[in-house]
């Protein structure tokens, strides 16, 4: 019976980015349900006890730079470890990534995650900025008015229904890969998410 994967994360995350591929690839193989699930961890740090990048300690964040560093040449996928636009908010992005979901489905909402993933951590552009937002929908074959159609009541409920989803199920992480319950927190744990959606132990 095909399985059906939880995916969530925060469209700023660099290593949501670096996994997002090799996620979709794994879940098409396997015949995988994916629901797309854009969380607010801003609201997930307070109740699960992380902190957000600028209040971590001097020393991990350098080490965080050098493991982005050591991925991106692993897995030969382009990144700029500082890039331009961040910290930015991934509120908007969020919700756009939602709407395309509601209107378009999953097949068109992962494409979108991993192009505003690319224009993060790739491209350098301003995820936050409706006019940028606008461009990458439209660079993925859809109509840009699902920028204007992201910010109706319907999607910040549903974005904030994510966000508790998020908190209820233990996520404390991007990204996290939930299976029937089974959480794999990091782009580094999808060997695991593979041997679960093919039925075998971890």
């Amino acid at each position: 019976m095909p399985r059906t994967v939880d995916y969530y994360f925060t469209p700023q995350s660099p290593w949501t980015y670096l996994g997002h591929a090799r996620f979709a690839a794994i879940a098409k193989a396997a015949g995988a349900t994916v629901r797309v699930r854009p969380v607010d961890f801003g609201a997930v740090f307070p109740v699960s006890g992380g902190l957000p990048l600028g209040k971590r300690a001097p020393q991990r964040q350098a080490y965080r730079l050098v493991e982005m560093a050591r991925f991106s040449q692993h897995l030969g996928l382009p990144m700029n470890v500082k890039p331009r636009f961040f910290p930015v908010s991934g509120d908007d992005a969020s919700k756009l990534i939602i709407a395309v979901d509601m209107h378009d489905g999953v097949e068109a909402a992962m494409p979108v995650c991993g192009a505003i993933f690319a224009a993060v951590w790739v491209q350098e552009r301003n995820i936050a900025d409706p006019k940028v937002l606008s461009a990458i929908a439209v660079e993925c074959g859809l109509p840009s008015q699902r920028v204007e159609q992201s910010q109706s009541q319907a999607v910040q409920e549903r974005y904030e229904a994510f966000t508790q989803e998020a908190i209820d199920a233990q996520v404390f992480g991007a990204p996290t890969y939930a299976i029937d319950g089974e959480l794999f927190w990091g782009q580094d744990r999808l060997h695991f998410v593979e041997r679960a959606l093919q039925g075998k132990p971890n």
